[in-house]
């Protein structure tokens, strides 16, 4: 057990080192193109800059409605970005099927202006890659357009000191994709949060980016040139929770052969974040909370009193203040880590974000596994729309990479893409039966998975709080194939 905790924390220490060096090195400068649809020169003017800040920049007017562009000739560029308005949709259309019919592979990115939900589907349904809206600010733009060129592999790679919230908002939102109104506003509060010393508690289901923002949070805040230690709650086994946290002296118990430091000594000046922290024993839980008290704690097997500057924020996808009322979470570690709190919404909330999102995992994708899918239909962007998205942008991001590995073409189709528990892209209408029969099975899966996570995977009570007998929930379970232990322990 103790060689697996070690192969974790390895793990561990490297991705965070990864994550502490500077943004990679571009070996070769980066030439862009520019096309304006656009007869704003002050606009053009301006995109010139941005992109100037970025590599070398080429600039051509192809005009507001020209039928076919003079795209794709020449040299192929590192990416192409392409500036137009409301009025240019079509024409910036017509431009990119050309564009990936002469320069394959090239990504093209929309800076658009006044643009709206409708057109910016069509963009990507055309293959643009990514889409970054004129209206902001210059440092947001800046960073947007370096993660649509890949320029921003790691949330850890801006390195920023604490100043005015705008700088720090656009390096956030340049990681945790998202324009959906609600989003941006509680991004909005994360700068503040990120300056404070406080220890700090997110919430949200699973697979909505708890980790991602606790790290861009530890990056903006004062401690960002410290040490950034992650560890899930869950993953240790509950005796050596303590051992892991506090580490151990030489002969502290039968195999301690020798002293280990624990996570809140490597954190030492930095963040410790503490995932699904609802999964940790009440006895560390008491622990945790005089060492989030005063600072200070005892090394396993030592009475000497240690004192570490060292941050906490800790993530759940369960409600806390329902599990400290209910006894399985400790009341007083609830309040002393829930000083500051930010409740990240589900995917299926912030269905506006899902085409930035789904443009950004594709990006990742084709430079991850060599590919070269350029956009996607309107079908499949439709289909990524209407699912509930249960596992987040967890999901989706896993869904894209699939369909990006498997995809036939250059532009995703609905076919491509595979969703859990969601029947495959059809044309015809189901009939009642079906639709009854897939609703219900749907609604069966999901409730026997929400008994057996307040059980936490016991049959029995599961069972019991169904008003079900045994014998027939352990039925229910074996047909849609549901394992009860991987519910146990969480």
């Amino acid at each position: 057990m103790n060689s697996t905790l070690s192969k974790a924390r390895e793990r561990e220490r490297v991705r965070n080192a990864a994550c502490d060096a500077p943004t990679r090195a571009v070996q070769e400068p980066l030439h862009l193109q520019l096309y304006s649809f656009l007869d704003d020169r002050e606009r053009v003017v301006r995109a010139r800059q941005l992109l100037a800040a970025i590599g070398e920049c080429a600039t051509q007017h192809v005009g507001g409605e020209a039928p076919s562009p003079p795209v794709g000739t020449g040299t192929p560029p590192s990416a192409v970005v392409m500036l137009l308005a409301a009025g240019s949709v079509h024409a910036c259309c017509n431009a990119l099927m050309r564009l990936h019919t002469c320069w394959p592979g090239v990504p093209a990115i929309a800076l658009s202006h006044d643009v709206d939900e409708a057109g910016l589907a069509q963009l990507l349904a055309h293959g643009a890659f990514d889409f970054v809206n004129l209206s902001g600010a210059d440092s947001e733009i800046n960073l947007r357009l370096k993660r649509a060129l890949g320029l921003l592999p790691c949330v850890a790679a801006p390195r920023a000191e604490p100043g005015s919230a705008e700088p720090l908002l656009a390096i956030l939102q340049a990681h945790l994709i998202g324009n959906s109104p609600e989003f941006v506003k509680l991004l909005r509060r994360v700068p503040a949060m990120a300056a404070s010393e406080a220890s700090m508690l997110l919430l949200g289901e699973t697979g909505t980016g708890k980790e991602a923002c606790a790290q861009a949070i530890h990056y903006m805040s004062p401690r960002a040139r410290g040490p950034w230690v992650a560890i899930n709650c869950a993953a240790i086994p509950a005796e050596l929770v303590e051992d892991e946290l506090f580490g151990h002296v030489r002969g502290a118990y039968t195999h301690a052969l020798e002293a280990r430091h624990g996570l809140v000594h490597e954190a030492e000046g930095g963040t410790l974040f503490l995932d699904e922290i609802d999964s940790m024993p009440l006895a560390a839980q008491c622990k945790l909370l005089r060492f989030l008290q005063d600072k200070q704690y005892r090394v396993v097997g030592s009475s000497t009193l240690h004192t570490a500057d060292v941050r906490v924020v800790a993530a759940s996808n369960r409600d806390l203040r329902q599990a400290a009322t209910s006894g399985l979470f400790r009341a007083d570690l609830f309040y002393r880590l829930n000083v500051l709190s930010l409740a990240l919404p589900p995917l299926r909330e912030r269905r506006d974000d899902i085409p930035a999102l789904t443009m950004h995992f594709m990006a990742a994708a084709n430079r991850e596994a060599g590919r070269r899918v350029s956009g996607i239909t309107p079908g499949a962007l439709q289909r990524l729309l209407d699912h509930p998205w249960p596992g987040n942008v967890r999901e989706l991001k896993h869904a894209l990479q699939r369909a990006v590995l498997l995809a036939q073409g250059q532009n995703l189709q609905a076919g491509d893409i595979e969703l859990d528990d969601a029947p495959p892209p059809a044309n015809d209408p189901m009939s009642f039966r079906e639709a009854k029969a897939r609703a219900v099975e749907a609604f069966e899966r999901q409730y026997l998975e929400q008994m057996l996570a307040l059980s936490e995977g016991n049959i029995s009570r599961a069972a019991k709080a169904a008003q079900k007998n045994r014998r027939a929930f352990f039925e229910l379970l074996r047909r849609h194939a549901i394992d009860a232990a991987n519910y146990r322990g969480r």
